[in-house]
């Protein structure tokens, strides 16, 4: 692995190098709807094949440049498991599907078990000196203080995130999580295959330089962040970023970053932290506020040969899938009552058209289980594993449709052993696949029976396989401490606490954590009436976007 340190200079708004990068915000000539598939993504985009086999090449060099980093390895998910990239028509489409149109979002992230996904706008990507197609993260400004990040930017910075958490289970204060997510997130791709991270971040330094101060302290102290923060756009994101780049590569700190994260996640408080690894937080003040002026910054680059990827394959999808696709990306997106009920007359027309896509009648499944209507989700996922057993979304609303109606039949037991059979034919195909393992031992606690072994193991898996999902964390974290594991329980729900953006679940979190404070290793604990789905919202649910 070759990793040189190179110089680029810091300009607000200035692309950094010849290789800056131009998003094309139309649809190449004569495209189609398109699915790529590697090892860590699968992407559908209205676009050329071509173009779409490079944008995944791409982002398995972006995350194969980030283990190099870090030093981290994730395993390869399992197919399902894999995160799932929609590249939307438009800037205005992409926020109707959010659900703001008059938001300045440029693309969003939503980590589940069942499939994380994420939405940017559909893009032509090419290098300006004519090399290789290159991602980068330009960004616009509206008016100065209204911040829009540019496409791939959003993307990169989220699947950061994605990565961070895949990688480590321990909580991360929200300065170091955006700071890293920021620091990954001005990738650089060359077109000699090379990848350059930690390059300086141009939209953050116009942030440092123009928007309200953030000072250590808060960013080390949410808390006091959140209480001195006022109505005025601020430097949280960019003090975050540079605090993040001044502790990575400058050499009379090295090392600290790591062993400010150990100490957290160890359990002692942020600011705490801080003052023991850090020292003096003035004179880092003073130290960050020079480093800031810096005419230019160091950055890290990985060469073509240490980069090594999968196979990328690329298919165009059928007309009915094509056709189904807006249904299908609002029904991942999630939706609502009115919403639900709107998008499945929309799938049922475009079902009509085409009767025999096994895609067609999976999203149609989908869609009809959103609207409550069990029995029809149950016969269009039928329809869709008769017509393509291979289309592995339809076990999953089969098996959601069968188990919704199991919690109003008398012979429960019965119910929930024959809402198990759609999920038992879905782990036979995938042994890895998150849903079978859930709602195994979810058959046990929705009819108030205590899981056995098995079960247990099997979330405990589900959770390993999917770190992101926040309920799972919680449900898997309400067992162990049933089991009598209280801290292990307060560990697995730290993350979610933690979490700025988790709503109802980090709130359910703290509460849960404040209640385990004085529960003594062996004695369980038992939240009576707790469900970990019901921390769920439609706010919550919306992710997190840029």
């Amino acid at each position: 692995m070759v990793r040189n340190l190179f110089r680029t200079l810091v300009r607000a708004h200035v692309p950094m190098g010849t290789a800056a990068v131009l998003l094309m915000m139309a649809h190449p000539a004569l495209a189609a709807w398109h699915k790529a598939e590697s090892d860590r993504f699968v992407i559908y985009a209205d676009s050329r094949a071509e173009d779409l086999a490079e944008f995944a090449r791409q982002l398995e060099r972006y995350h194969v440049a980030m283990e190099l980093e870090s030093g981290r390895r994730v395993p390869v998910p399992s197919p399902s498991n894999r995160l799932t990239v929609y590249l939307v028509g438009s800037v205005e489409e992409l926020r109707n599907i959010y659900g703001s149109p008059r938001s300045f979002v440029g693309g969003f992230y939503i980590p589940r078990a069942n499939g994380s996904v994420a939405f940017v706008p559909n893009v032509r990507i090419r290098a300006v000196d004519g090399g290789r197609g290159a991602i980068g993260t330009r960004r616009k400004r509206s008016g100065g203080t209204n911040s829009v990040p540019a496409e791939m930017g959003t993307l990169l910075h989220e699947y950061g995130h994605h990565f961070l958490i895949g990688s480590a289970r321990h909580a991360m204060p929200r300065w170091l999580s955006e700071g890293a997510a920021e620091y990954f997130s001005s990738a650089r791709f060359n077109p000699d295959g090379s990848v350059d991270l930690g390059l300086p971040n141009n939209e953050r330094a116009w942030e440092i330089s123009q928007a309200a101060p953030v000072s250590v302290t808060e960013l080390l102290d949410y808390e006091a962040y959140r209480k001195n923060r006022g109505s005025r756009y601020d430097a949280f994101y960019g003090r975050s970023w540079l605090l993040y780049h001044y502790l990575r590569f400058n050499p009379a700190r090295s090392g600290q970053l790591v062993k400010y994260w150990q100490a957290v996640a160890s359990g002692t408080e942020s600011l705490s932290a801080g003052q023991q690894i850090f020292g003096d937080l003035e004179a880092l003040e003073r130290e960050l506020d020079d480093y800031a002026r810096q005419r230019s910054m160091a950055g890290m680059r990985f060469a073509a040969q240490d980069i090594r990827i999968g196979q990328v394959t690329v298919n165009a999808i059928s007309d009915g899938h094509a056709a189904m696709m807006p249904v299908i990306m609002r029904s991942k997106r999630g939706v609502d009552e009115e919403k639900a009920a709107t998008l499945v007359s929309e799938a049922r027309k475009i079902a009509e058209r085409h009767p025999r896509d096994g895609a067609v009648l999976a999203a149609l499944a989908e869609a009809e289980y959103d609207a409550g209507n069990d029995d029809a989700a149950i016969a269009a996922a039928e329809a869709a594993i008769a017509t393509d057993p291979g289309a592995l979304n339809a076990y999953v609303q089969h098996g959601y449709a069968l188990f919704r109606k199991a919690a109003a039949e008398a012979d429960k037991d019965a119910a929930f052993a024959a809402a198990m059979r759609p999920f038992e034919a879905l782990n036979a195909i995938e042994t890895d696949h998150t849903q079978p393992l859930i709602y195994y031992y979810r058959s046990f606690t929705r009819r108030g029976e205590s899981p056995p072994e098995g079960a247990r193991h099997a979330i405990e898996r589900a959770s390993v396989l999917a770190p992101f999902d926040q309920t799972l964390a919680i449900e898997v974290a309400l067992l162990k401490a049933a089991e009598g594991e209280s801290g292990l329980a307060r560990y697995l729900l730290a993350p979610v606490a933690a979490d700025p953006h988790g709503g109802k679940r980090a709130e359910a979190a703290r509460n849960l954590i404040s209640q385990l404070a004085d529960v003594p290793e062996g004695r369980q604990f038992v939240a009576n009436g707790f469900d970990p789905e019901a921390t769920e919202s439609d706010e919550d649910d919306e992710g997190d976007g840029g």
